[in-house]
This record gives structure tokens, C-alpha cells and sequence, in this order.
């Protein structure tokens, strides 16, 4: 199992901030991805909604609440340039797992206790 891993998400993001301190707690090196000061790419947004499919919008979000019908009917790579915080988070790569969320199962996954 690889020991470096990167979280995308927002640095205000309570349950980013969680599982970056559980993270490292369990020895994991974290790289912390921005994605609303360092946006991801069209390819790095077509390869999230590719991996984890509509998933990857988070509909309980306070910027989806605020998003207008039309906002809301674009496609999901489209939707996460124009709006990054509407991504569910986090989303973590470690090796070629791909992960999303900070669940139990993630957690399980990663051997970080839950």
C-alpha cells in the first residue's frame, strides 16, 4: 500500500480537515488539492465523474441549494468548472485506488481507524 496519497477538497471543509488529521495520524503523507484555488482541468474533472459517476456531485451541498435549475441540468464536468465546491468531498487518490467521501468503507480502505 502506498504511504503517499492526495485529497482534493476545500481547506474549509470540516470533513476534509477530519480525514487530512486522521490521515496523516495514521502515517499517511497527504498532498492537499485546493480545487477551488487550484481548479482541476477539464481531463482532471472528465476522469472524476468517469470514476465515481454523478457521485460526484454533492446535492446536499449548500452551493447545489443555491444553484439555479439551469446550473443544475449541466454536465457534471461542466458543472464542477463552473462551481468547484458543488464536488463531493473529499476525493482521495492513493495509488490506484480512488476513493470518495469519509466514510467508514473509506476509512476501512485506507487502515485509518474509524
Amino acid at each position: 500500500m502506498p504511504d503517499t496519497l492526495t485529497l482534493y477538497g476545500l481547506p474549509h471543509c470540516s470533513t476534509c480537515q477530519k480525514a487530512q488529521a486522521a490521515l496523516e495520524e495514521g502515517g499517511w503523507t497527504v498532498t492537499f488539492r485546493d480545487v477551488q484555488a487550484d481548479p482541476l482541468s477539464e481531463d482532471e474533472r472528465r476522469r472524476m465523474v468517469d470514476e465515481f459517476g454523478d457521485k460526484i456531485i454533492n446535492r446536499a451541498s449548500l452551493t447545489w441549494r443555491g444553484m439555479s435549475d439551469e446550473d443544475r441540468a449541466l454536465d457534471p464536468v461542466a458543472m464542477m468548472g463552473a462551481k468547484p465546491s458543488v464536488m463531493k468531498r473529499p476525493a482521495i487518490v492513493a495509488g490506484d485506488q480512488r476513493l470518495l467521501g469519509w466514510t467508514a468503507n473509506v476509512k476501512r480502505a485506507l487502515n485509518v481507524p474509524a
